[in-house]
């Protein structure tokens, strides 16, 4: 499920369950000086304004910690700057404030819209994947806090350009987010706490499952320009997205490893390409994932989009005295569980967590809103950095046809879209279209040095 579906799930769900977080009022007589003289409203600026923007400033609304202004927007396409904002102020026209001249539209836009917000507001990063650390270092830049959707980065080089960002974040004592929300899930803390403390015993295997139907298939539409068509399609594309891999699984290698308390050293994969119709984009239908850990434990993932076929969303752990479930039929609700043994059973359910639970789509953005007025430190640059590396770790080793470590991963040359920060409209596409009318495809056992051949 995706983030706009779960901006129905308000801050009175999460004071329900928990009764914790502070009033508003009582937070806002911290607010830094930027905001404490004649206003405490932060101001947001979005940057790509698709479903995952629109619902990010929706969350960052309904987490209710501050009040929050959305003043800019921006967007490689008008008509995604256009549905956002009438959607965006007809639900909340009192927290919207974005007259056209402060709607831009092309690539640079977002530097236009950054340009509107003063030192210690926020601007959402939801564009593509790909132009993520160039849009963060233009923020970094600019003195301003961010909330960045996943994954941050989609190979080796980008990932090192991130991890030095991280510091830069530090430097300035900057507040970054990532749209990792399951690690902001109340109930998964809760699980996490309950794992480390021995109520299922030592871990011994995990297995995640995120199998729908066809997605991120396509066909280029008339009169549109192939980079455009490109950065529009972006889960197509491995140099855009990382595609659906490191696009859609990222939450849940993301999620089972936080329940290891590491990160796998290496992955060894399989998929494949089925049949494909009218498709054309560079994905593979099936993946199989062995990630392994420092001290051996296995993660098993399983990815598949194919019509007609069994559906599964969900993450296990299993342990030496039990078994627990991180995720049940998607991110949220989790309605987590533990296990006295590996049968999911309610005659062997040791605890679960209360329901209904709060939104962790609207919780990560109490987390980061709450750092930002009482100035506490929140980075989650390297974290939500070295996830997206590891989900790319596990793509490569599909695409290549063999394992590949994490070193390997974090080092490899090859850097999928290396003029990124110096797009223009008239500049080639990153992958060009063969004459046969398809993109160039991963050959696994073929062309093992990276992930697809240049043309």
């Amino acid at each position: 499920m995706s983030r706009e579906h779960h901006v129905g799930h308000s801050r009175r769900d999460f004071l329900k369950t928990s009764g914790k977080i502070a009033a508003a009022a009582t937070l806002a007589s911290s607010l830094p000086r930027v905001h404490a003289a004649e206003s405490n409203t932060i101001q947001i600026a979005l940057i790509g304004c698709g479903g995952r923007g629109t619902g990010a400033v929706t969350d960052a609304i309904e987490a209710k910690v501050v009040p929050v202004k959305l003043v800019a927007m921006a967007d490689v396409f008008e008509d995604r700057v256009r549905g956002s904002y009438a959607q965006l102020s007809q639900r909340y026209p009192q927290n919207v404030d974005v007259p056209e001249e402060r709607r831009f539209v092309g690539l640079d836009s977002y530097k236009q819209a950054m340009d509107c917000l003063r030192p210690g507001d926020v601007a959402i990063l939801a564009t593509p994947p790909a132009f993520r650390w160039v849009h963060l270092a233009y923020a970094i830049e600019k003195g301003i806090h961010v909330f960045m959707e996943k994954p941050v980065t989609v190979d080796g080089p980008s990932t090192r350009r991130m991890l030095e960002l991280a510091k830069k974040v530090d430097e300035k004592n900057l507040k970054v987010g990532v749209g990792l929300m399951v690690r902001h899930c109340r109930g998964r803390m809760q699980l996490y706490d309950r794992i480390r403390s021995g109520e299922i015993g030592d871990i011994i295997a995990m297995r995640a499952y995120r199998m729908a139907g066809v997605s991120a298939v396509c066909g280029k539409p008339e009169g549109m320009s192939e980079l455009l068509f490109q950065i529009r399609r972006f889960h197509s594309f491995i140099w855009a997205s990382g595609g659906v891999f490191s696009d859609y699984y990222i939450h849940q290698i993301d999620e089972c490893s936080w329940m290891k308390d590491a990160w796998p050293v290496q992955a060894h994969a399989l998929g494949g390409r089925h049949y494909r119709e009218t498709g054309i984009d560079q994905n593979f239908d099936t993946y199989s994932v062995e990630y392994t850990y420092p001290d051996g434990t296995k993660l098993f993932f399983f990815g598949r989009n194919m019509n007609g076929c069994h559906n599964e969303f969900a993450s296990y752990v299993h342990g030496t005295k039990g078994a627990a479930i991180v995720s049940t039929s998607a991110h949220y609700p989790g309605r987590v569980r533990t296990f006295r043994g590996h049968h999911f059973t309610r005659e062997e359910m040791i605890w679960a967590f209360p329901q209904p639970e709060p939104s962790p789509y609207v919780m990560e953005w109490v987390d980061l809103l709450e750092a930002i007025v009482k100035d506490k430190k929140y980075n989650e640059v390297e974290r939500g950095a070295i996830a997206s590396l590891v989900t790319a770790m596990g793509r490569m080793a599909a695409h290549m046809g063999r394992i590949v470590t994490y070193e390997e991963a974090l080092n490899h040359p090859v850097e999928l879209c290396a003029y990124v920060d110096q797009l223009k409209p008239d500049s080639p596409a990153p992958v060009r279209l063969r004459e046969n009318g398809t993109y160039p495809v991963p050959m696994p056992g073929i062309i093992t040095d990276r992930e697809y051949p240049e043309a």
